[in-house]
């Protein structure tokens, strides 16, 4: 399959982590491009590029390809811990990398982030699951800024609402926290049609943060006019067109220094690759879930997560108008 692209993800892949990229990616269904940028206390020329920061970004494909999920997290400190906290997040995206529906898998990643062994540490995050025989996009936010959707019918960009109030008549019921901060909580979920030049971006809060020496944050809508001023039809060259606008927020009068903070952009576009499931990757699809449900029981020490026992989950890998 010929791309274009950096990189192209293999069926049950997970790939990213938390240290510096400016890649593209091609799923089946999706491409995606990616731009990391960890903040270092040593800001010279010659700074070990492979610096892990706070900012973990992941994509995964399921087994019959007609699943990809990214997940993109801001994970308070730097370092050893967030380097575990990532492992971490891999391990739990391959275990659900055969998920449809992503709640179960982000109240997992909650659960996790508020044991002892993550050591205090909280993230916010989003992530989002793209479905690619219906072209749906769902986005869950755990205290995480707004994803933003460029609607290419009305050739503008806006931000999808993701943090809609719960319908729950419990008192005290908790919503949209970031991950670690309580175990008790549930997440909003959006769902969104990416028709076929339609962008999503996600990313973390370095870019509304961002500020001159004594002037205003530039804030949410400030990086929604920055990218409405920008060209949308080259996905690749909005990332470096945006941080310069962004640059220039922060030092009007000359040359901005470095973030103070990670940065990470991530933009998707639907692709026209969306695979066509058949009993042969089917098949393939279960051998590969039970392998990796051995992988999490025998070298993970932990107990699997069970297939989604969904009609469009195991019927549709066969049968595509199941889906």
């Amino acid at each position: 399959m010929t791309t274009g692209h950096d990189h192209v993800m293999q069926c049950a892949e997970v790939f990213g982590g938390n240290r510096q990229a400016q890649t593209s990616i091609a799923t089946l269904g999706l491409d995606a491009w990616l731009y990391s940028d960890p903040y270092t206390e040593d800001q010279s020329s010659d700074a070990a590029p492979e610096s892990a920061g706070g900012d973990v970004h992941f994509l995964t494909s399921c087994a019959t390809g007609r699943v990809t999920r990214l997940l993109l997290a801001d994970v308070s400190g730097h370092g050893a811990r967030v380097d575990r906290a990532a492992r971490e997040l891999k391990a739990l995206l391959g275990s659900y990398a055969h998920y449809i529906d992503q709640l179960r898998f982000l109240a997992e990643v909650n659960h996790r982030f508020g044991t002892a062994d993550t050591d205090g540490l909280f993230a916010t995050a989003i992530v989002a699951t793209y479905f690619s025989p219906t072209s749906e996009l769902s986005v869950c936010s755990a205290g995480h800024p707004a994803p933003l959707l460029y609607d290419a019918s009305q050739g503008s960009w806006r931000e999808v609402p993701v943090n809609t109030p719960l319908e729950d008549d419990r008192p005290g019921a908790l919503s949209n926290l970031p991950l670690g901060i309580e175990h008790d909580v549930e997440y909003a979920q959006s769902t969104i049609h990416l028709g076929e030049r339609d962008l999503a971006m996600f990313y973390t809060d370095a870019l509304p943060e961002a500020r001159p020496p004594d002037g205003p944050m530039l804030g949410a809508a400030g990086v929604l006019d920055a990218l409405n001023a920008l060209d949308a039809s080259d996905p690749g060259s909005i990332v470096p067109a945006l941080l310069n606008r962004v640059n220039a927020h922060r030092a009007p009068a000359g040359k901005a220094p470095p973030f103070d903070d990670d940065v990470t952009v991530l933009i998707v576009r639907r692709n026209d690759r969306a695979p066509t499931p058949s009993l042969r990757t089917g098949i393939l699809g279960a051998a590969r879930v039970t392998a990796q449900a051995a992988r999490t029981v025998l070298v993970e020490h932990r107990a699997p997560a069970l297939p989604e026992w969904s009609l469009r989950n195991i019927a549709g890998a066969f049968f595509k108008g199941l889906n």
